[in-house]
C-alpha cells in the first residue's frame, strides 16, 4: 500500500491532486488507523499511468529512454505523413469530381436551352395575310321569289 505522497510520485501528480481524487470518489483509499491515506498501487496505476521516477530513469540508462522516445517520436511523425498523404489524396479525388459535376451540369443546362428553342416557333413573325374583300350579301329567298315574282329576275 502507497502513501498519498509516495503515489504522488508514482503517477507524478501533487499530492493534493491524488487527495482531490479520492474525495470525489475518482481513486479508492481507506484511511490508516494513524489517519494516513492508503492506497493500492493497482488502483492508483488505473486511475493514473505510470511515470517513472528519476532513479528509475538512471537505473534504466537515459540514452535507452531517449532512444525509445525517439523511436515512438519518428513513428507517429510517418503516420502523421502517411495520414496527410492520404488525405491530399482524397481532396484532389474530391475536387476533380465536383469539376465533372460542374461540368455535367453546365452541359444539361445548354441542351436544355436548345432543346426549349426547337420547342418553340423561333421563325420571324410574318405580316398579316390582307382580307379578304367583302363578299355581297347573297340575297334572301323572300327577295329572290319577289323579283321573279315582279319579272325582274
Amino acid at each position: 500500500m502507497l502513501t498519498a505522497k509516495q503515489a504522488a510520485d508514482h503517477v507524478g501528480k501533487s499530492k493534493a491532486t491524488i487527495l482531490k481524487a479520492i474525495k470525489t470518489g475518482r481513486l479508492s483509499a481507506s484511511k490508516s488507523d494513524d489517519g494516513e491515506w492508503k492506497i493500492d498501487p493497482a488502483e492508483l496505476f488505473r486511475v493514473y499511468q505510470y511515470v517513472p521516477t528519476q532513479e528509475e530513469n538512471s537505473a534504466l540508462g537515459h540514452s535507452e529512454v531517449h532512444t525509445q522516445s525517439t523511436a515512438e517520436t519518428a513513428a507517429l511523425q510517418d503516420k502523421l505523413a502517411t495520414l496527410e498523404q492520404e488525405r491530399e489524396r482524397e481532396r484532389h479525388q474530391l475536387e476533380a469530381t465536383i469539376a465533372d459535376l460542374r461540368h455535367r451540369l453546365d452541359a444539361e443546362a445548354e441542351e436544355r436551352r436548345r432543346l426549349t428553342m426547337m420547342l418553340t416557333d423561333q421563325r420571324p413573325k410574318q405580316p398579316e395575310a390582307m382580307p379578304a374583300p367583302p363578299q355581297e350579301a347573297q340575297e334572301s329567298r323572300l327577295t329572290r321569289a319577289w323579283r321573279i315574282l315582279t319579272g325582274k329576275g
